[in-house]
């Protein structure tokens, strides 16, 4: 006869590992897909409605050819796409290799708490970057037309 398991004993480290590798297979899916379809390619994504609209660059404008261009190992055509983009993926990176190290080792998942002036900061930088790369001086953090 088998015995339940008691309240203090950590869960089986699948099931602890389940909602990060769930999450890893929620972007690994789509990514997957933007490696195979070149967004550099005409027709294959709609265009973004905000440049439509203004002529600027969004501050995701070249995210998809950002993730095109990580997927072949190029990271400067990466940087060039969307730099802000590359920085949020490594840091989504190092949160989830925590998330995944906290779920392995039976720790507790790591918290992430962003204040208002962290979001003060965050709002200004994309705001900056956004500026910048529709100007003169920014043209090399804009992505190219297609």
């Amino acid at each position: 006869m088998t015995s339940a398991p008691t309240a203090s004993a950590p869960p089986p480290v699948l099931r602890r590992l389940s909602p990060p590798l769930t999450a890893l297979a929620a972007v690994a899916v789509p990514t997957a897909y933007v490696a195979v379809v070149d967004p550099n390619t005409p027709g294959h994504y709609p265009d973004c409605p905000f440049l439509t609209a203004t002529g600027w660059w969004c501050p995701g404008c070249g995210a998809l050819r950002c993730v095109h261009a990580l997927t072949h190992g190029d990271l400067t055509g990466a940087l060039h796409d969307n730099a802000v983009a590359v920085l949020l993926f490594g840091v989504l990176a190092v949160v989830w290799l925590r998330w995944g190290w906290a779920a392995l080792t039976g720790g507790p998942p790591p918290r992430i708490t962003v204040g208002a002036r962290r979001w003060a900061l965050i709002a200004l930088l994309v705001l900056v970057f956004t500026v910048v790369r529709n100007s003169p001086i920014g043209a090399g953090l804009a992505p190219p037309l297609v």
